[in-house]
């Protein structure tokens, strides 16, 4: 009796203290920032228009982008902001396809626009860099060539610039086009776009919220920012030695240059949804390795002591180090049947740590819905999502489990912007394991 009774308090022991791991890292301090982001949200200061609209530049890097350019520069023409005030400059990175055309197609439709294509050096980094120079604005803003602004973008962004002297640098909300995942045909590929939109929103209008009131947001988004043209002038340029150019820039103006980058969050852009689970995974490795390689150039004076004052240690903590012990659980799970353990209290604590996911991603479901209280269409689609709730902490843990293939890949390989493919690396998988086999029979002869 006593034996089965130390078993099973061994038993619950150890398996509780790993069940806390994400209670603890994860979900009791997601409760405490939502709680403060609601807080937040119940007031709504309205921003003051200034008595001269300032000039702006807006940067549009390009690279085989003949299908989405013109609806980008259309977006950027019919912006609510002065059109006489925005200078438009395409830095075309050594396309191959027909974008050249579109351009010209586009400067001829709108000639109102003031609008110049460059040629730089391939690379997304070297574009923007050549770009920066050639810009007159007081503002500048970097867009992607495969998304489009919300009309009000541009003009709310400027509005928050003027109204906060101290924002050096800001990013957009990013949300992928609900048009298109309204199409889309497939079951499973709009299951993935709707819990990709999801996750945007929350990402955006709740994570990075947080992060900015703060001033620690980690990476203002590539596909959508915008700087004060001074500040912009006295950082290092964009990193060319990183696929984390956008994050290694968040980091030089708050790091180096000692100044604020917040977020708008009613500028917003939107980008094409993700259309394979392939694409996800080729995507999702770019961040991570961009993520550890300015992690890395940034923590060299950092300690763990640090944990509760540096940002920078709670995120790495969270997002590189607990990732591994979670990966890790998760497959040892199968392993712990054979050492007894109770497959229904296993399920129960995986069920458990699951609601409470759901959970904290309904709290996060409502404060975005107050932040999209301007935009009626948004804001109901939305709304009809929250049934993703249920399905995003398992899209989350793809997510990771893609991420933690990342980290392995930044450990082996050389930096490249197009990290393996998904079918490849499967390919990868079983050849070693078919070598593997191989070599398991010959032993055996």
């Amino acid at each position: 009796m006593e034996y089965w009774l130390n078993l099973t308090l061994f038993k619950m022991g150890f398996w509780l203290t790993w069940a806390l791991i994400p209670i603890v890292v994860e979900i009791i301090p997601a409760f405490f920032s939502i709680f403060r982001l609601f807080l937040k949200n119940l007031r709504h200061k309205k921003l003051e228009m200034p008595d001269k609209m300032p000039f702006i530049s807006v940067i549009v890097p390009v690279y085989n982008s003949e299908d989405t350019l013109y609806r980008c520069i259309q977006s950027i023409h019919d912006s609510t902001y002065p059109t006489e005030l925005v200078q438009v400059i395409l830095a075309d990175n050594q396309s191959t396809d027909s974008s050249f055309e579109v351009f010209s197609r586009a400067h001829s439709h709108f000639s109102d626009m003031h609008m110049q294509l460059i040629h730089t050096e391939q690379g997304k980094a070297k574009a923007l860099n050549s770009a920066i120079y050639e810009s007159i604005g007081t503002y500048i803003f970097n867009i992607d060539s495969d998304g489009v602004l919300e009309s009000h973008a541009l003009m709310n962004m400027v509005l928050r610039f003027e109204n906060d002297y101290d924002a050096a640098a800001m990013t957009g909300t990013i949300l992928t086009q609900k048009e298109q995942i309204k199409t889309e045909k497939g079951f499973f590929r709009k299951i993935l776009n709707k819990n990709e939109y999801f996750e945007y929103a929350q990402a955006f209008l709740s994570g990075r919220v947080i992060e900015s009131d703060s001033n620690q947001m980690f990476t203002m988004s590539g596909a959508f920012s915008a700087f004060r043209k001074e500040a912009l002038l006295n950082t290092f340029m964009y990193s060319t030695s990183t696929v984390g150019e956008d994050t290694d820039m968040t980091f030089q103006i708050r790091e180096k240059l000692k100044r604020k980058v917040v977020i708008c969050s009613d500028a917003i852009f939107y980008i094409e949804p993700i259309n394979r689970l392939s694409q996800l995974y080729t995507q999702r490795q770019r961040w991570q390795r961009g993520e550890i390689e300015v992690s890395q150039e940034y923590s060299k004076h950092i300690e763990l002591k640090n944990f509760f004052s540096n940002f920078l240690i709670r995120r790495m903590i969270i997002d590189h180090t607990f990732l591994f012990p979670k990966m890790i659980w998760i497959f040892a799970s199968i392993a712990l049947l054979f050492f007894r353990y109770s497959v229904i209290m296993m399920a129960m604590s995986y069920f458990i740590i699951y609601i409470l996911y759901v959970v904290v991603a309904l709290f996060n479901y409502v404060c975005v819905r107050m932040l999209l209280r301007d935009f009626t269409e948004e804001r109901r689609f939305y709304t009809r999502l929250a049934w993703v709730a249920l399905t995003l902490p398992i899209y989350n843990f793809v997510v990771a489990f893609i991420r933690f293939v990342g980290i392995l890949n930044t450990m082996t390989e050389m930096a490249v912007w197009n990290t393996k493919k998904f079918d490849d690396e499967v390919g990868s998988v079983r050849s070693v394991f078919k070598e593997d086999l191989q070599r398991v029979k010959e032993t055996r002869k």
